[in-house]
């Protein structure tokens, strides 16, 4: 047997979480001496208190861990909880550090307020291009919505050219519309091909119209921090006598593995403001 002292030593706890466990009657000692007062306990009881600690972890109260440990627990469940609550912390990680970027994405816009980026901006004309797509709908047109929505676009969009032995003629190219019913946004995909048009090759391939007169950009870095480069691009629109016309596009110049180092040129279709 052993000491609370060498108990909590192999159990890897506090004696002061054993002492509360046990005045809870959430682990009781194996034997308390009548004359000393102190507790003793087996190595069988590990067990016990290995499950009350993984389950206290796992978020669940020290009522629900008693309940749970009273119906004998196995491995397996312990083991299917783990994994439950494993997949819901990640996906709790993973939605707390989007929204950081996205707040870090406006402070950017803040910090930026005002400052004009006159010599970044080119006005030009677009060609024409022929682009197999896919399209989707996203809930709207912040980061967080677009990208779950564009990236399986686009690995679908890589296969079906693949299977179809169709080699891309450039770079791809993504453009939004609001959605007929107007709740959401068409995100779609293309990638430029030289192909008869229509619903060739298990693909939709249509003609993208010239724009002809653009007002463009380049935006550096993942595409979940375009915010700040699309509204220096909406300031330069407007404090230079355009507006804007049509539904933006984003030709994907360099878009490599790390998108830290993706280059983006945002073309937004242009005509001279009227009074």
């Amino acid at each position: 047997m052993f000491t609370i002292g060498d108990f909590a030593s192999h159990g890897r706890v506090s004696v002061r979480m054993l002492r509360h466990y046990d005045a809870i009657g959430l682990l009781r000692p194996a034997m308390v001496d009548p004359a000393t007062g102190y507790r003793w306990y087996e190595a069988g009881q590990l067990a016990r208190l290995n499950r009350l600690v993984a389950l206290k972890d796992l978020g669940f109260t020290l009522e629900q861990v008693r309940s749970i440990l009273d119906e004998k627990v196995s491995v397996e469940e312990l083991r299917g909880m783990l994994r439950l609550r494993q997949a819901e912390l990640q996906a709790r990680i993973a939605g707390d550090t989007a929204r950081l970027a996205q707040v870090e994405a406006r402070l950017r816009i803040i910090e930026r307020e005002g400052a004009m980026p006159a010599d970044e901006v080119q006005v030009k004309r677009i060609p024409a291009a022929r682009v197999a797509e896919l399209s989707g709908l996203a809930a709207g047109f912040e980061p967080e919505s677009i990208t779950p929505v564009i990236t399986p676009l686009y690995d679908e969009l890589i296969r079906r050219l693949e299977r179809a032995g169709v080699t891309p003629t450039g770079a791809p190219v993504a453009w939004y519309e609001n959605a007929a019913d107007g709740d959401g946004v068409v995100v779609h995909a293309g990638m430029p091909v030289d192909v008869e048009h229509g619903d060739a090759h298990g693909l939709q391939v249509v003609d993208l119209p010239a724009i002809e007169r653009a007002a463009t950009i380049l935006h550096h870095g993942s595409m979940d921090a375009v915010m700040s480069t699309a509204q220096a691009l909406a300031r330069w629109i407007e404090a230079n006598g355009y507006r804007s016309v049509g539904y933006s596009r984003e030709l994907y110049i360099d878009c490599g593995e790390d998108r830290d180092t993706w280059v983006t040129e945002l073309q937004e279709p242009i005509t001279a403001a009227t009074g």
